[in-house]
């Protein structure tokens, strides 16, 4: 992964190429950025820097919320920018104290002082600071007198539809559209998480399931349904289907993620995974017995077998 690195902890490298924001998802607008950095970084024989938050700043600034929904957590995060080349992430821990600091403050004492910089990329919508004061301006105005450079990316589209966030948490969380949803992250939506006991219902009619735990309880979790995923334990992937739901045939109320991996026969309690989201299959649904939610689940097996062969 690429280092992850409290700010307390940071070695301040005068050569640094860096940028800053909470890149949650790591999406296609992102990458346009992360790949600046990167870039600009090897052209400079320099370090790469993305400078994040935890948590969230908006749980912080806005605390009334029910908290935003995570599309990465910061271990996420990290594998994620390491697959991208960059060195480090550097995380501030985000409090109510931090959120005061005017956007001049920011770029001087932190980014200047704690973690040395040499190149500013910053997205040409980007504003950070109290208040959101923060703007290219001002990184363009600090650069001259502290002697680095602000480098601008342009916007990044896909289609019709400018990338998001939100856009993606919507396709994931209210429409279960995990492929729009790998259009828009440029791979395949994941999930860290641990592997519990559950009710053992899927053994007794021989589709056994690995419970998961997600690693953070503010994880966007996909729509309920039956899912083409693809699972990490101990350093191997192995192909599977999952349902996300109620079990509505058992009459059960408790949200579970289940998965049944294909050909695979091992203790993995306690193990910790990773699930990727490769297809939507179907709906959740009740039916009237155990047949024939075995019919349909041999089924749901063989449209699973053959989505994933294509990857």
């Amino acid at each position: 992964m690429a280092e992850l690195i409290l700010l307390e902890e940071v070695e301040r490298v005068p050569r640094t190429v860096l940028t800053v924001g909470t890149f949650d998802g790591v999406h296609a607008g992102h990458r346009a950025i992360l790949d600046t950095v990167v870039e600009e970084a090897r052209k400079q024989s320099a370090r790469s820097v993305l400078v994040t938050f935890d948590p969230h700043p908006r749980d912080i600034i806005n605390p009334g919320d029910a908290g935003i929904k995570l599309l990465t957590t910061i271990q996420e995060r990290s594998e994620i920018l390491n697959e991208l080349g960059i060195d480090e992430m550097v995380v501030i821990p985000f409090d109510r104290d931090f959120s005061l600091l005017s956007s001049e403050e920011f770029v001087r004492k932190i980014i200047y002082e704690k973690i040395g910089v040499s190149q500013f990329v910053i997205g040409y919508d980007h504003q950070f600071g109290r208040n959101r004061e923060g703007t290219i301006e001002t990184i363009e105005r600090l650069g001259k007198e502290l002697g680095f450079e602000a480098y601008v990316v342009s916007k990044r589209e896909i289609g019709e539809q400018t990338v998001s966030s939100t856009a993606i948490r919507k396709a994931i969380s209210e429409e279960g559209d995990v492929e729009k949803a790998a259009r828009f992250l440029q791979r395949p939506y994941r999930l860290n998480g641990t592997v519990i006991h559950g009710e053992k219902r899927g053994k007794e009619i021989g589709y056994p399931t690995a419970n998961i735990k997600p690693e953070h309880p503010q994880k966007v979790i996909p729509r309920d349904g039956v899912y083409a995923v693809r699972l990490r334990v101990m350093g191997h992937w192995f192909k599977g289907m999952m349902n996300i739901g109620t079990r509505p045939t058992f009459h059960e109320k408790k949200r579970a993620l289940e998965v049944n991996l294909f050909d695979f026969d091992e203790d993995i309690y306690g193990k910790e995974v990773q699930v990727r989201f490769f297809y939507r299959i179907r709906d959740e649904v009740e039916f009237e017995g155990i047949n024939e939610l075995i019919q349909q689940l041999q089924k749901d097996e063989k449209r699973a077998r053959e989505l994933l062969s294509m990857h």
